[in-house]
């Protein structure tokens, strides 16, 4: 069953109107028609309402709501994926995948290894680029929500927005050195992790997080585990955390 989003003002007690691209979209690529199903949510409160389409207009499509689900496809908890700036398109896939697996929001940071430098003008294009691919993914996993990507912080800022959050990882090559414990410290964080909570987990760019990132993350309250043995790409590390934080709250 397709999934689609809408404003909040569109959706009224027994029927939806959907408006914009999805129009030309529902019209003309899938050519549905009257009769047939579609999801439909507002992107906020994770509700999925079942519809029937009722009639394909020029600008507008009404649909009549058969059912509301309260439950949705929404983690039981808020991750927040603050993820360093990589190299090339990574970040596309980086958001795409995330939102899959549960994202509730995806941080773009610019940490000192970045090798990528964006000036404001590009920050921003490229922010409008990220949210499309967020919503797309959102309507592909059949979210109830559209994770949200913010605007490119700096590695301090990204700590400052942390810092009231309730379990914030970063995963790191050296944890054991500086944490002096191996992947059972980490299983114990994710099997810590409760519905309700809010986490944060930092993932570093191609090169890594500095020494004295680590340093002021650790003083910020934010904890490094390790991965395993392996050492893992910027575009892995942070999607093996969401699975295992999916696993936890899903199982």
């Amino acid at each position: 069953m397709y999934q689609f989003f809408v404003g909040p003002d569109w959706i009224q007690e027994k029927t939806i109107v959907i408006t914009g691209s999805d129009v030309n979209h529902i019209k003309n690529v899938l050519r549905m028609k009257p009769g047939e199903e579609i999801s439909v949510s507002n992107g906020q409160d994770g509700r999925e309402y079942r519809c029937r389409i009722l009639s394909l207009e020029e600008d507008r499509i009404l649909c009549e709501i058969c059912s509301i689900g309260e439950e949705g496809a929404e983690l039981s908890a808020k991750v927040f994926l603050f993820q360093c700036l990589p190299k090339a398109d990574k970040m596309e896939l980086i958001i795409q995948k995330a939102v899959e697996l549960g994202v509730h929001e995806v941080i773009p940071v610019a940490a000192r290894r970045c090798v990528v430098k964006l000036d404001d003008r590009k920050a921003i294009a490229k922010v409008e680029r990220w949210q499309a691919i967020a919503e797309a993914a959102a309507k592909q996993s059949r979210r109830g929500i559209i994770p949200k990507v913010s605007e490119v912080l700096t590695f301090e800022q990204a700590l400052q927005k942390a810092k009231t959050m309730d379990v914030r990882l970063i995963p790191y090559e050296l944890a054991q050195d500086v944490q002096h414990t191996g992947m059972q410290h980490t299983r114990k964080l994710i099997d810590g992790i409760r519905p309700g909570q809010d986490i944060a987990v930092f993932i570093g760019p191609e090169g890594g997080f500095e020494e004295r990132e680590i340093k002021k993350a650790m003083e910020a309250g934010v904890v490094p585990i390790t991965l395993g043995k392996r050492i893992l790409r910027t575009e892995t590390a942070g999607l093996t955390v969401m699975a295992w934080i999916m696993y936890r709250l899903e199982e």
